[in-house]
């Protein structure tokens, strides 16, 4: 046995977590050439070499995304753009009506662990294609459901969370594979203004193609044509960028997958990915209520101020709200992504935990103004408005940054896994139930109080109160990831550059001592 040493070598290390690899460059008492361990950042040209992409092609890449992502939430939607029409078509109630969005949330939840695990291995562009081909065709059956056969619409919005699953669990892991640090923040900004806007134009293409063609089934006949040309886009413009390489140094060993269970082992470890992921899950809870409910209840507000008529059984909802909350929820968004990922930007040079607290402060401000919109409701629908544009502007703030902390604390192997674990995790927790909570809630005021518009109003207003309450607890989530975030995306970006090993079962290090403590070494090292 080489060296003398008399403690024995086959001790419990002091630190069993993951650690440097010892031997490796750059770390006391390596030997070889030392290198730093902080990625490279390229610039054109450097990106060009390694993607075999121009900048100009990685850009449309990031286009199409964008488009394709403005489409999934358009489509999302329409339906709430004319929730009242569906429910007087199906004669449902408030728990019905927030059932459609619950199972299609459901079934997206459900399905993006499939997807996420065949992102991180196979080609990420056919996954998207097959998926989105599959969603245009189920969305436009849906369009032609009989009266009596509600069931069959709840199955067709489920079948609709496959093509939100093949791509909103990929097509981030592709943007990150084609840019690093401040030029994947602009471009994940980009990508992520198309969720306010694409949910302001569902609103909006839905209330408008219902009055156009005087039948609320028209509005679901959209999105399904245009889901067509993003298959094609697709198809013709992405190219699949290699994996993790664009962080990489040059002469670091290219990353290999690891078992799945491994990659779950692994994010479970990771505090920033999951605290930042129950935060995450507050703005799906907030979000998912707001976009489902927001409309019916600023037409039930209208109903008790009489500005407007009741919308009585067999005539058509006559309302501008969902028109004027799309343009909201357009705004807003912009406004939102843009302010948070600029305000982040500035902070990170000279507080490395921007990303989390800008988070917290969106979530823990949005909070007391929605609660706010709902109070003055009954009051002033124009203060309603109000309140609503300044909170959903700070709720906003959160979509892109939550984004880029997952690209940044999680390995270029995992990523996809990682999307769809925080994808299950604030659906399952958040707005696959909040629409039919909110709705459940919504019925069991109403049968306590006599029936009139005003209790529908009432009953409504003070379950989506909850909102706020949520809002604050993923305010506090965010100020959690705060404290870890610097050390994990240290670690990850230690892991990118080949410094630093995870150990497995199937590892074949042992434990020596080293400089007054036990160490992880690989076998050979030891042996003569």
């Amino acid at each position: 046995m080489a060296g003398s040493d008399t403690a024995p070598f086959l001790s419990q290390a002091d630190d069993p977590d993951d650690g440097p690899v010892p031997g490796t460059p750059g770390f006391p008492g390596s030997t070889g050439n030392p290198k730093s361990d902080e990625p490279e950042v390229l610039d054109r040209e450097g990106l060009q070499r390694i993607t075999g992409l121009s900048p100009g092609h990685s850009a449309l890449i990031v286009g199409v995304l964008c488009y394709i992502n403005l489409l999934n939430y358009m489509d999302r939607f329409t339906v709430a753009g004319v929730l009242p029409d569906i429910e007087q078509f199906f004669d449902i109630g408030d728990s019905s009506s927030g059932l459609i969005q619950t199972v299609f949330i459901s079934s997206y939840m459900v399905l993006a662990p499939v997807f996420g695990y065949l992102g991180d291995r196979y080609n990420r562009k056919y996954l998207m294609c097959g998926g989105i081909a599959f969603w245009s065709l189920v969305t436009l059956g849906s369009s032609f459901i009989p009266r009596e056969r509600f069931w069959l619409l709840l199955l067709t919005r489920g079948l609709v969370g496959v093509g939100e699953a093949s791509y909103s669990t990929i097509a981030p892991t592709l943007i990150a594979d084609l840019f690093v640090a401040d030029q994947r923040s602009r471009m994940l900004s980009v990508f992520y203004f198309a969720i306010p806007v694409g949910s302001g134009l569902g609103y909006i293409a839905g209330s408008k193609v219902k009055d156009v063609a005087g039948d609320w089934h028209w509005a679901l006949r959209v999105t399904p044509g245009l889901g067509v040309v993003a298959v094609l886009l697709l198809f013709l413009v992405v190219r699949e960028p290699p994996r993790g390489a664009v962080e990489r140094h040059s002469d670091s060993p290219p990353l290999n997958p690891t078992s799945w269970w491994a990659d779950l082992r692994a994010l479970a470890r990771n505090p920033s990915f999951i605290l930042s992921s129950l935060g995450f899950t507050a703005v799906a809870f907030v979000t998912g209520s707001l976009a489902l409910w927001a409309p019916a209840f600023l037409l039930r507000s209208r109903v008790v101020l009489e500005e407007t008529p009741p919308c009585l059984p067999g005539d058509s909802c006559s309302s501008s709200d969902s028109l004027i909350f799309g343009f909201i929820t357009c705004l807003t968004g912009v406004l939102g992504v843009g302010l948070g990922v600029e305000i982040s930007r500035r902070l990170r040079r000279s507080n490395p935990r921007a990303d989390p607290l800008v988070c917290a402060a969106g979530l823990l401000g949005s909070a007391p103004f929605l609660f706010l919109s709902l109070a003055c409701a009954r009051g002033s629908i124009v203060a309603t408005y109000i309140f609503i544009f300044i909170g959903e502007t700070l709720l906003s703030m959160n979509w892109a940054i939550v984004a880029d902390i997952l690209l940044y604390v999680v390995i270029p192997t995992r990523r996809s896994t990682a999307e769809a674990f925080q994808i299950v995790l604030s659906h399952l927790l958040g707005d696959a139930g909040s629409p039919y909570l909110i709705g459940l809630i919504s019925d069991r005021l109403r049968r306590s109080w006599p029936p009139s518009f005003l209790s529908e109003f009432r009953a409504l207003q003070f379950s989506l109160m909850l909102c706020a309450f949520v809002g604050a607890l993923g305010g506090a989530a965010f100020l959690g990831t705060a404290i870890f975030i610097e050390g994990d995306r240290r670690r990850a970006q230690l892991h990118v550059q080949g410094l630093l090993r995870e150990a497995g079962s199937t590892d074949d290090r042992i434990v020596v001592p080293q400089r007054g403590r036990s160490t992880r070494v690989p076998v050979a090292s030891v042996l003569i």
